[in-house]
């Protein structure tokens, strides 16, 4: 799992093994996070930077009459605030999805990796811009795509996002997330968050079984929702994952 932020960052620049082995210092003190837990808080002043080794986060707001925005999920490898030290107090709130393994790291330590590994540079800023452009095909996903086609999108996303840090298994990933939490993302009530995934699975596009989400399909549900993944900016990633999970082996027998 300490190897998800390296393997990511490969997707975007070739890595040295000096570069490797610096980033491999960032997590020394791995944190154990409960699911539904924030991170950090509207109105905290930010300090460390917070980086996801295992398991979903998510960036969210809560407005005045309850109701809550998921703005972006978090994934292995993920920072969730890589600039946000330089910011006075949080807009937003940071919280897990699901239990989390999480390391916070100084920001100096931060600024001295940077400085001295230029290729981790250029790789962190990749990062920053694919955020930026997550973002902006999530509003884009909202404003302009149909419910079921939304839900759709999403699921490629998290396809491609979890096969670039080996976390896929025969088009399968851990999926932990509530039918309110992917409402709260889309934009969509509980009941039609309900009826899209009928939907799907009446297509024979997905099974959701156990918290493990099964795209059955790639091509057709990619062509059904129009995904293009030229937003991810992984170089090297693969649509079909082949790789021998152990912990989604055992999810699957279970």
């Amino acid at each position: 799992m300490q190897d998800a932020l390296i393997r990511k960052l490969e997707s975007f620049e070739e890595l040295t093994d000096a570069d490797r082995a610096a980033l491999r210092m960032f997590v020394p003190r791995v944190r154990q996070v409960g699911p539904r837990t924030d991170l950090i808080r509207e109105g905290d002043v930010p300090g460390d930077v917070h980086l996801i080794l295992s398991g979903y986060a998510c960036r969210y707001k809560d407005l005045p009459d309850g109701r809550r925005q998921i703005m972006a999920y978090f994934v292995p490898g993920d920072f969730c605030d890589l600039n946000v030290f330089i910011l006075d107090q949080m807009d937003h709130n940071i919280g897990t999805i699901s239990p989390c393994q999480v390391v916070e790291i100084p920001r100096q330590a931060i600024e001295e990796v940077t400085t001295s590994h230029p290729r981790v540079m250029r790789a962190l800023m990749w990062c920053a811009l694919v955020d930026e452009a997550v973002l902006r095909e999530w509003l884009v996903n909202i404003g302009s795509r149909q419910a079921d086609q939304r839900i759709a999108h999403l699921f490629c996303e998290l396809l491609l996002r979890m096969d670039a840090v080996g976390l896929v298994n025969h088009n399968s990933y851990l999926f932990p997330f509530t039918q309110t939490e992917v409402a709260d993302s889309m934009g969509l009530s509980d009941v039609h968050v309900n009826r899209t995934l009928r939907e799907l699975r009446r297509l024979e596009l997905i099974t959701l079984k156990a918290r493990v989400l099964t795209i059955l399909d790639v091509a057709h549900l990619k062509a059904y929702c129009g995904f293009n993944p030229n937003y991810l900016h992984l170089r090297n990633a693969r649509w079909s994952g082949r790789r021998q999970v152990p912990w989604l082996s055992s999810v699957q027998r279970g």
